[in-house]
């Protein structure tokens, strides 16, 4: 047999002391019974016993004996209280979990969505980087209408410029290369140079876009910019004839775009 719960007992006990402190006199039956409680029955509320007996009848298929007037018997009562269910209150469908127990606290009080530090690349991305490009092209078309490229004579082949230097963008390399050896100066150096760029993902692994939060990458990439930018002035600017080192503001600049 299942036992009643707890808070369904203590609610019972704390009524029958309440009466039993107002009158004297006993209880009175259970409406529409015709005997006097047992100690079973007086155990429960009235209204739970009542409850628990409907709920009986209604599995019974209408087995239990009904007396006239519709009073079911003591006996029978007694039996169907002790063979029920525990009456409790059931919800919708006969659940009997409360609310709260089946609905995480989270839904109810987070009303909001937790903000999301991402975009998609497709439209915010790409459409800015799209309006940058448009935005290049036009400055180049429009200044190359307004300035000439700076184009030079036809070479002559019977005579070489002195000083003969490359395009700036090669003038790192070439001033590596009086310095060291055309296998290092070429090869060596610009290959560490660029696997050490290659790696740089992968040896900081930091999510983050904030500049004070990426400080290794940062210090690697200004190391290699101002390395090559380095060596880019020093070919630009303080090489003349035979790509000796002078100073320009002594010497003069040695230098065409």
């Amino acid at each position: 047999m299942t036992e009643i719960p707890e808070h369904l007992r203590k609610r019972a006990e704390a009524a029958r002391a309440k009466a039993a402190a107002a009158s004297s006199e006993p209880a009175e039956p259970a409406a529409g019974a015709d005997a006097p409680q047992s100690e079973a029955e007086s155990k429960i509320p009235a209204h739970l016993l009542e409850r628990a007996k409907k709920a009986r009848e209604r599995s019974a298929g209408g087995d239990a004996t009904v007396e006239a007037g519709g009073a079911v018997a003591p006996a029978t009562a007694a039996a169907a209280v002790a063979t029920a269910a525990p009456p409790v209150a059931a919800g919708p469908g006969g659940h009997t979990q409360r609310l709260l127990t089946v609905v995480k606290s989270g839904s109810i009080q987070d009303v909001k969505a937790t903000p999301q530090d991402k975009v998609h690349v497709w439209p915010h991305l790409l459409s800015v980087e799209f309006v940058a490009a448009l935005a290049c092209t036009a400055f180049v078309l429009i200044f190359s209408i307004w300035v000439n490229a700076p184009l030079q004579a036809l070479a002559n082949i019977n005579q070489t410029p002195n000083p003969s230097k490359a395009p700036w963008y090669f003038l790192g390399l070439q001033e590596l290369l009086t310095m060291f050896h055309p296998m290092v100066a070429g090869v060596t150096i610009p290959g560490i140079g660029l696997f050490a760029l290659i790696l740089a993902p992968y040896t900081d692994r930091n999510p983050s876009n904030k500049p004070e939060d990426r400080k290794f990458a940062i210090s690697l990439m200004t190391v290699h910019l101002m390395f090559w930018a380095v060596l880019v002035i020093i070919g630009s600017f303080f090489r003349g004839p035979g790509f000796n080192f002078v100073f320009p503001w002594k010497d003069g600049i040695f230098f065409e775009l």
